[in-house]
């Protein structure tokens, strides 16, 4: 009995010290129908953006897609939680468009690619003028096999005026994916902060915490352990720990390093459309001084580059709401509460956030407009409730862990 037993004993190790959470491989074409075309100018990627209807494949996608350029990349938000992420080129007034679809509910995924002809919309898409029609023909396949079912987009109208009028927040949970929605890179990173806005995010949520030394950093538990890290030689209260010793022997799941408060905001400021950051404060002593004044330094870095960015602390729970408030002029300090309407005044937050499953609370949210804050929900995540409270609601914007579906739900509005 003694080998058996040795076996097991060493697959159990092996089991524990391996990372359990496996990302779903984002599929890359072997030959690619991008190759010699051109880079779209900018004046010409807004006349591609609008609603789509599904003319085949609806059972897969849904009968109408919406499609809206996100930085560089093309991206295509369904109703169902599948999205694209799509590139796209132009060679003699034919537009080649490329990627990949995910369902983000599950570990579906596949290969994407599609053509919009010259006289179906793409000539006058590419000397940009506005097109009568746009047809885009193409095909789609599972994992890396190849693009065979075919499918067709015909484009429907553009977004509403209610939508292109109005300001709303599609907030990314984790700065834009969390380790269980097994992405290609890791929850709380720059990388992540890099991905999210091609699921159609307009800002984010992050998590901070301060170490020993007193650095602010992204991380979301309290622990070091294997969900979001690589087995490594720091175990314990990650708090504990000093920011040379977490930068040195700490990496999260896919390989990042964990990034403090001032790279990740300077990354969002500089290298990113995003503009809105919500600090999900985790420590609840001492932890305002020390984030605030990085708060403030990128604030002041967003005007100097001519960017609107809001950044805002947010106050979770009454010890936070006393840490904020032992910060000199602390009600001039942006701020994002959680908690009730008289707390909100009390910090003078100027955003209101209250739980999801609170219901739409129209009355209080008005009641929080009329003294000019803005009222963001948390945490949204099923499609049926996003539709209901984006339809029947009056928030200013919604944190999900699917920014994909809010943006289908938000850009679908009539």
């Amino acid at each position: 009995m003694r080998y058996p037993i040795l076996y097991i004993s060493a697959f159990i190790i092996l089991a524990v010290s391996c990372n359990k959470v496996e990302d779903v491989p984002v599929p890359v074409a072997k030959d690619s129908i991008l190759k010699g075309t051109n880079s779209l100018e900018v004046a010409s990627k807004p006349l591609m953006e609008g609603i789509y209807k599904v003319n085949s494949a609806s059972s897969v996608f849904g009968d109408t897609i919406v499609v809206k350029w996100t930085r560089e990349k093309l991206s295509f938000a369904c109703f169902n939680g599948i999205y694209f992420v799509m590139d796209a080129g132009s060679l003699n007034s034919d537009i080649s468009i490329e990627g990949y679809w995910r369902d983000g509910y599950s570990d579906g995924t596949g290969l994407c690619a599609m053509t919009i002809a010259k006289a179906e919309g793409g000539n006058e898409i590419v000397n940009e003028i506005t097109p009568q029609q746009i047809i885009m023909r193409g095909a789609f396949g599972y994992g890396d096999d190849t693009t065979d079912q075919t499918f067709t987009l015909t484009y429907i109208r553009p977004f509403s005026d209610k939508v292109k009028n109005t300001k709303f927040n599609v907030l990314a949970h984790r700065a834009g994916g969390r380790t269980s929605d097994r992405l290609p890179v890791s929850e709380n990173s720059i990388e992540m902060i890099n991905w999210t806005e091609r699921l159609g995010s307009t800002g984010i949520e992050v998590d901070v915490r301060i170490t020993r030394d007193k650095v602010a950093f992204l991380y979301h538990d309290a622990d070091i352990n294997i969900r979001l890290t690589k087995k490594g030689p720091l175990s314990g209260e990650i708090k504990a720990y000093s920011w040379q010793e977490l930068s040195s022997y700490v990496r999260l799941i896919h390989g990042e390093k964990i990034p403090t408060l001032e790279e990740a905001l300077t990354f969002v400021v500089d290298s990113t459309n995003l503009d809105f950051v919500y600090l999900d404060m985790k420590e609840d002593k001492e932890a305002m001084a020390v984030v605030i004044p990085i708060q403030q330094k990128m604030l002041h870095r967003a005007h100097d580059k001519g960017r609107t960015v809001t950044i805002v602390v947010g106050i979770p729970s009454t010890a936070v709401l006393n840490d904020l408030m032992t910060y000199p002029d602390y009600q001039a300090i942006p701020s994002l509460c959680e908690l009730t309407i008289d707390d909100v005044r009390t910090a003078n937050s100027i955003v209101w956030s209250p739980r999801w499953t609170m219901g739409t609370q129209i009355d209080l949210v008005e009641q929080m407009h009329s003294e000019g804050k803005t009222a963001i929900c948390w945490t949204i995540d099923n499609p049926a409730w996003i539709r209901d409270y984006l339809n029947n609601g009056h928030f200013d914007g919604l944190l999900t862990n699917f920014p994909s579906v809010v943006t289908y739900y938000h850009y679908i509005q009539k």
